[in-house]
């Protein structure tokens, strides 16, 4: 028997061979043990494989229901444990593995009645059944070889034809099942992640039925190929159909998010590999299923957020194509929403959100998601708040339960009781009215009691954020995140395509500044068509990105210091650089302006009257040279959310790490206070445009200290400004000495102390 891998053409032959047999194993009149046996008999002899085992899911173990090449007598003896070695990891995570040495894999789980340790190679898959692992699916060899990828994608498209048989033979866990009429019917409280702030109340709508595939095996491929044709030109149809009638006016980046989700519906090498899956003999709706099994586990390997965005866009538009080509087109939005609702789904496509009546629309929940995602800046712009990573959903919600959304405590209510509905109604009251309240202050002037002005600005990154100038009355925007144009389109933004959203920000600005910070990518912020090697890093967040990749990628700084300058044609340009450790990479960044600015001087380029460059303080070491750039500055920005990480050199997106950290703790202030006593005599203006600035006590320690320009989030500049008008700033500045001098153990108590013997109006921060 050899042990040397399949060649390509052989292996795909053999996918489709295996299938025909098998098909013929389903169709006999045998009990399903007899079934099981002969089908690790048929994957073994045709993959070459000396060992071929199946495992399912009873009673909460994965138990060994039957193997070519194992001991039989482990057969109904062995048992897994979900998350216990090689075989309850691939259940338990819904993975696949492929190993040329199966001892050395750290969850390796030796168990001597199978007498496995003949073998050292080793690949499984998951049976995946209703979206969860009913069993998994492995093979073995004597000597360490990974198997092909072809063997592992025939592996994958067996298991599916297995799960059809498992569940026709009722052999899955019945124990492991949801019976959703059996589910708690009390009330619950869960709780996720704020992805777009807001408060609704509404009945439970699932987006979509659950489409399970009965038929995996196909009697006529042709016909099947056809089918898939068919549905993929009706998707497309309804992908155009919504793209041209998208109501959010002109220009917005959700614009670029609905284009990029319409290029994936018409990527050849999707439709290519769904017909490949068809080849192996599958039927249309389980060659969809098949490939996006595929996809769903290429996202569960893929670090980068943004391209794992991405793959949901995918995962988003297979469902559509499911449900076209099995008959089963129901979707919460085709049948319209008949009440006030809150939407729950696993995950969410920019074009499906879109569907949904917005009237009727009060909320989002999802149980996957995050703040990347496209459908978070289409939420966004349609006013859905939206929250996700919230855990069983499916099992504590049914459908019409009453729900109780407040994303911005990241909770859902379900099915609350009276007092929990009158606690959320006035909270909702009390948010209206100080909304109404805030609102008052936007044309009142950002002044503490003491008479000292405080220059308020926000933060922005999408054209639709601009808005927020006139309703929060925010003198201008202190960050502007060029990278976001960049992190939206599908391919590298044009010089022309920068320039008009730069001149459209600049527009809708008037006589207000607009800082644009250059391109912030790299580190969290990678892009899909740009190799930054990001993944090769083993502390992204420090390594090539920033600044740092700018400069070496030239082109790309050149190109856009050309937009921003065309852009501010007959203004002032106020550009920032993020990400400074050493003062020649400053000069160098500036240097490149200076030389583009020349270029299109000589080339009768209208240009800005003046350009005032700043850099970004986030990584700590810049402060002692600070003394060094400041005499080739005009301004200073503290990025608040990459100093304070690499002030306590603690990942901010590490879960068990984000909550650890205070910045309030006296490492923080007194740090910020350094820069003050740095930067303090010199022409720079100083300012803050992190989140710090954004939370009301932390913005009146920032101004105790000495700052006097916060750039934050729209919506936190009505808390902040009353945070303002209500403080004496001689009396924090007279005593915050003391407080840095003598912090206590909760340093944030002492502030909130001050606060509250002073009068000072925290009411919006939950303090």
């Amino acid at each position: 028997m050899t042990n040397a891998p399949l060649p390509p053409s052989t292996a795909a032959q053999s996918a489709r061979s295996i299938l025909t047999r098998l098909h013929e194993v389903m169709a006999a009149r045998t009990n399903a043990q007899s079934k099981l046996n002969q089908v690790v008999g048929i994957i073994g002899e045709c993959l070459d494989s000396e060992v071929c085992s199946i495992y399912l899911l009873r009673e909460g173990a994965l138990e060994l229901y039957a193997t070519r090449g194992l001991k039989q007598e482990a057969v109904h003896v062995t048992r897994l444990g979900l998350g216990e070695g090689l075989v309850g990891m691939i259940a338990d995570q819904i993975e696949t593995l492929n190993l040329d040495e199966a001892a050395a894999h750290p969850d390796f789980s030796y168990r001597p009645e199978t007498g496995e340790e003949l073998f050292h190679s080793f690949a499984g898959v998951p049976i995946i059944r209703r979206e969860r692992a009913v069993g998994v699916l492995c093979v073995q060899h004597a000597d360490p070889r990974r198997y092909e990828e072809i063997e592992i994608e025939t592996l994958q498209t067996v298991a599916m034809v297995l799960s059809e048989l498992i569940a026709n033979a009722d052999l899955v866990d019945t124990a492991a099942r949801t019976d959703a009429a059996n589910a708690d019917q009390s009330a619950q409280r869960l709780s996720g992640q704020k992805l777009v702030d807001g408060m609704g109340a509404g009945v439970a709508v699932f987006h979509q039925p659950r489409i399970t595939i009965e038929h995996t095996v196909a009697d006529d491929t042709e016909a099947e190929r056809h089918r898939v044709y068919a549905a993929f030109d009706k998707m497309r149809e309804q992908i155009d159909r919504m793209a041209s009638s998208a109501e959010f006016g002109v220009g917005g980046e959700h614009e670029e998010v609905i284009q990029t989700y319409k290029m994936f519906a018409y990527d050849e090498g999707w439709s290519r590999r769904i017909n490949e899956a068809i080849d192996s003999g599958l039927t249309a709706e389980a060659a969809i299923e098949r490939v996006q099994q595929r996809t769903r586990m290429r996202m569960r390997q893929i670090d980068d957020p943004l391209l794992r965005d991405r793959m949901h866009d995918l995962e988003d538009l297979s469902n559509r194509l499911i449900r076209i080509v099995s008959g089963q087109m129901g979707t919460a939005a085709q049948v319209g929403l008949r009440h006030d609702s809150i939407l729950i789904a696993r995950n969410l496509g920019p074009a499906e959100l879109l569907e949904y009546d917005r009237r009727r629309l009060k909320g989002v929940v999802l149980e996957e998601g995050s703040l990347t995602a496209h459908v978070i800046i289409v939420a966004r712009a349609m006013g859905v708040p939206v929250i996700g990573r919230v855990s069983d959903v499916r099992t504590s919600i049914r459908e019409g339960d009453l729900l109780l959304l407040d994303a911005g405590a990241g909770t859902v209510q379900v099915r609350p009781t009276q007092a929990v509905q009158e606690a959320f109604d006035g909270k909702l009251e009390i948010s209206q009215k100080r909304r109404a309240n805030l609102a008052a202050l936007r044309d009142l002037p950002a002044v503490t009691k003491d008479g000292v002005p405080i220059e308020l600005m926000i933060n922005a990154g999408l054209r639709e954020d601009i808005a927020a100038l006139d309703l929060t009355g925010a003198r201008g925007i202190g960050l502007f995140r060029t990278e976001f144009q960049f992190l939206v389109s599908a391919t590298l933004p044009s010089r022309d395509r920068q320039q008009r959203l730069y001149r459209d920000v600049l527009d809708a600005a008037g006589d207000r500044p607009v800082i644009f910070r250059t391109v912030d990518i790299g580190g969290d912020k990678a892009l899909p068509y740009m190799n930054t090697d990001t993944a090769l890093e083993e502390n992204p967040a420090m390594g090539w990105r920033a600044l740092r990749l700018a400069l070496e990628r030239e082109g790309l700084l050149k190109v856009q210091a050309r937009a921003l300058m065309e852009a501010a044609a007959g203004r002032t340009l106020n550009v920032m650089f993020p990400m400074v450790s050493e003062p020649w990479e400053y000069e160098a960044a500036r240097d490149l302006f200076v030389g583009q600015r020349a270029w299109l001087a000589s080339h009768n380029k209208k240009l800005p009257v003046a350009i005032r460059y700043g850099a970004m303080l986030e990584v700590p070491g810049l402060l002692e040279t600070l003394d060094l750039m400041l005499p080739h500055l005009d301004f200073l920005s503290i990025g608040t959310n990459d100093l304070t990480q690499f002030l306590f050199a603690a990942d901010r997106a590490h879960p068990r790490l984000a909550e650890r950290y205070d910045w309030l703790s006296p490492t923080v202030m007194r740090y910020l206070a350094r820069v003050v006593r740095t930067v303090t005599g010199s022409k720079v203006a100083l300012g803050v445009c992190g989140e710090m600035g954004g939370r009301p006590l932390e913005a009146m320690a920032l101004l105790g200290i000495g700052i006097e320009r916060l750039s934050i989030t729209p919506a936190g500049v009505g808390p902040v400004k009353a945070m303002i008008r209500s403080l004496d700033l001689g009396k924090l500045r007279a005593d915050i000495g003391q407080i840095l001098a003598q912090p206590a153990a909760n340093p944030r108590g002492q502030y909130l102390d001050w606060a509250n013997a002073h009068q000072v109006d925290l009411s919006d921060t939950g303090e």
